[in-house]
């Protein structure tokens, strides 16, 4: 059995998101029915809409930031009752069975995750539909729970530009003597600065424009450099143990490089493609430094996050926007123009 629900979504690459009805199942026995507060609005979403990395099936439905109220649990269902506040991030199934879901890394699924949208949909065939909509059914599994004293507008980017920059710092063991550097300040770099700070780490932003210090600052930075000023940049060589790299876009790393520390690693998570820009290895070799990847957080991991965003109230900075204004929304991404990320209120979808 399925219902029909409200939602915005897109029948193909070159049109806009507008409301249509899709189709949700009814809860079986270890299903987590959730009625959709907020949903962040996130680069992937735009990416998929307009089918930027190739693959998407319409009509699409995007968002996978979702915070929402549980209105119905399966007989089975042991982690949320009806009522609780719940969210659900960029997954929505796995295998469960393969090596890296046994340790809790479902991001990496060997056998490839579901996602939250655009994923091959199980119960009800064709694709999944995400958090641009009245309400979603998932697996517990995959149901997360959100902290009661967190604004749940600003807690939904915590859902995947959250975990995104949590997973590395707790990878890498990022505490109160590491140092970390974050390239990039949009809604993956001011998580990243938010999050090092969170765990005790001395922060640097590096950026390649001045106005962004004061920004910067407030987010909790220490330090701030011009990555394009050969001398500040001469001035951190050899002190970053970490550098999350959040930039969305193919740029040269070579100048991070060498402001790694013995042992440091700089760790890609906004940009997916080839980089054209060779990399210089001497810097590398010479100092065991590394360039790694890094995806979302395992379900796990994503919950550790939202119960320290809990615990240090750490929250995203946030425009919220209607539903209706969605289009508008992609267009001020496209821009640069959202500090840091927007959040859509559903409640103007459900009243319209």
């Amino acid at each position: 059995m399925s219902n029909n629900v409200k939602a915005f979504g897109t029948e193909a690459a070159d049109k806009p998101l507008e409301q249509i009805t899709i189709e949700r199942r009814e809860p079986t026995a270890q299903d987590v029915e959730i009625d959709i507060l907020y949903c962040g609005v996130c680069h992937s979403d735009l990416h998929t809409a307009k089918n930027d990395w190739g693959g998407t099936v319409y009509p699409a439905v995007p968002g996978h930031e979702i915070v929402g109220k549980v209105t119905k649990v399966g007989s089975d269902v042991k982690k949320v009752k009806v009522g609780d506040y719940a969210a659900v991030g960029c997954m929505v199934d796995s295998c469960q069975t393969c090596d890296s879901c046994k340790q809790d890394l479902e991001q990496y699924c060997l056998n490839g995750f579901t996602g939250t949208y655009n994923g091959k949909d199980k119960h009800l065939g064709g694709r999944t539909f995400g958090g641009y909509s009245e309400k979603i059914v998932v697996d517990e599994n995959f149901v997360l729970k959100v902290p009661k004293n967190l604004d749940l507008a600003a807690a939904a980017p915590l859902l995947c530009a959250g975990v995104t920059t949590w997973s590395p710092l707790r990878h890498w063991k990022v505490g109160k003597d590491s140092k970390v550097a974050v390239v990039g300040l949009g809604g993956l770099g001011h998580m990243a600065i938010k999050l090092a700070k969170g765990l005790g780490a001395e922060v640097t932003l590096f950026s390649r424009s001045p106005n962004k210090e004061e920004d910067a600052k407030k987010l909790g930075t220490d330090k701030f450099v011009i990555s394009t000023d050969k001398e500040q940049m001469k001035a951190v060589k050899g002190k970053f143990d970490l550098i999350i790299d959040t930039v969305p876009y193919e740029h040269d790393l070579n100048p991070y490089i060498s402001t790694l520390t013995i042992n440091g690693t700089l760790v890609l998570v906004g940009f997916i493609g080839e980089l054209d820009s060779m990399l210089q290895t001497p810097p590398m070799i010479m100092g065991r430094r590394s360039v790694a990847g890094s995806v979302i957080g395992g379900i796990k991991e994503t919950q550790e996050l939202l119960d320290f965003c809990g615990e240090h109230n750490i929250v995203s900075e946030i425009e919220k926007i209607d539903m209706q204004d969605i289009n508008e929304a992609y267009e001020r991404m496209l821009n640069s123009d959202v500090r840091y990320r927007f959040v859509i209120d559903m409640k103007s979808l459900k009243n319209n």
